[in-house]
């Protein structure tokens, strides 16, 4: 494979350093105008990629392009354009007694990697954080989604081109495994790789990648029904966090319901009977839903059920005495992405966020808001699920690292 790409990623990265703020937003806005002047050509190449997957594939939604996802993403980069720019903000300075001055001013990374499953949506907000972010990006898609993400950067190189900016602010590495070994050994030349995908994809990453990592995507998320959980809030949290959409990583995983309101599952499961949710159910659990749930949906959990993201119609569902056994299980179970309680104990509230370890921890409210663009950041790059640099949804802050500027006048050490 030819490496002519990471000396033009290093030279692009050099030249975006001398746009302005006022050009990327111009080519921000430009590219979601062609996006949707162009929805056509893009959903034609997505087409491609959709004959070549089972439509139960549960990966298949992700790897799905619509007209109305595309107005999404154009409204999300144009969104991303009206955001302040997260580069030159003065983060500390001081004068020494030396009369050194110094400045602490964020900048960017300089070329960022990303590796990423079967998301098309991914090329263009990677690409929209990034730029906006001072950053240029590699992309390296999933085999699956080849020819939508080729449209995409080609629509995009097209614009870059039109601006007079560098094309090789965008890159796409070929499909297959090999260009993935290159990218994650690209030491001085690629800053950072972020991988979004499932737990597979992050862990083969983490273990195999020589430039630093920053683990987004993989979701074990739990949903816990307190004692003194209110049954409409509950009931209609529950659903949106489970069906809104399976495939995504906020979606929830396992139901946690306490012992004394088991009487309620019949209620709180309704909604997810209508959607044709599978649910692994442990003995407690599956006696109170035996004959109040379909039949042909209800299960017996197994060593597998908890812990398990799903991204499918498929929920686990485990009964606890009180909280403190809510707790252990999600320590034990979480990947410390999203987590939520339902409760009207302001008590219970408080210590569940305070004592849960995850990026985003809710109180009556779905996960599925676990969202960059929900959060008010725009389109997001991934959600972090470590503690080091960025954690939780990863816009255009987190693209951003510090240098320091020092002025003297002819000063020197003893």
């Amino acid at each position: 494979m030819e490496n002519n790409w990471k000396e033009e990623a290093l030279e692009a990265s050099r030249k975006l350093n001398l746009v302005t703020e006022e050009v990327i937003n111009a080519v921000l806005n430009d590219v979601a105008d062609t996006a949707e002047a162009r929805t056509a050509e893009l959903l034609e190449a997505n087409q491609k990629d959709l004959d070549k997957m089972e439509r139960s594939n549960p990966l298949y939604d992700r790897l799905q392009l619509t007209e109305q996802r595309i107005k999404d993403i154009a409204a999300d980069m144009r969104k991303v354009a009206t955001l302040e720019s997260p580069l030159g903000r003065t983060l500390e300075q001081r004068t020494l007694p030396n009369e050194l001055h110094l400045t602490k001013r964020t900048v960017p990374f300089g070329v960022i990697g990303i590796i990423y499953e079967a998301r098309p949506n991914v090329s263009f907000d990677v690409f929209s954080l990034c730029l906006k972010s001072g950053n240029v990006c590699v992309l390296k898609g999933g085999t699956d989604a080849y020819n939508s993400n080729l449209a995409i950067v080609t629509l995009i190189k097209s614009v870059l081109a039109k601006h007079n900016l560098d094309t090789n602010t965008v890159h796409l590495m070929p499909a297959g495994r090999e260009a993935t070994a290159e990218l994650m050994d690209a030491v001085g030349y690629v800053d950072l790789i972020i991988p979004r995908g499932g737990a597979g994809l992050i862990k083969f990453v983490r273990e195999n990648a020589k430039v630093p990592v920053i683990e987004t995507g993989a979701g074990v998320v739990h949903a816990y029904f307190h004692s003194d959980a209110d049954l409409t809030k509950g009931t209609a949290i529950i659903a949106n966090a489970k069906t809104r959409r399976v495939s995504v990583c906020n979606a929830l995983d396992t139901l946690i319901i306490d012992a004394k309101r088991l009487s309620d599952l019949p209620a709180i499961c309704k909604p997810l009977a209508e959607k044709n949710v599978v649910i692994e159910a442990d003995t407690k659990a599956y006696t109170f839903l035996a004959g109040n749930y379909p039949s042909e949906l209800l299960e017996k959990a197994t060593e597998n059920t908890f812990g398990h993201e799903f991204m499918a119609y498929r929920m686990g569902l485990k009964t606890v005495d009180d909280i403190d056994r809510a707790l252990r299980h999600i320590a034990i179970n979480s990947s410390k992405h999203s987590e939520c309680i339902i409760t009207e104990n302001a008590q219970a509230a408080a210590r569940f966020q305070k004592e849960v370890d995850a990026a985003c921890v809710y109180v009556n409210a779905p996960t599925s808001f676990t969202d960059g663009a929900q959060f008010g950041m725009g389109a997001e790059i991934g959600i972090s699920t470590q503690k080091l640099h960025a954690r939780g949804p990863m816009a255009l802050p987190e693209l951003t690292t510090y240098k320091w500027l020092i002025n003297g006048d002819g000063q020197t050490r003893k």
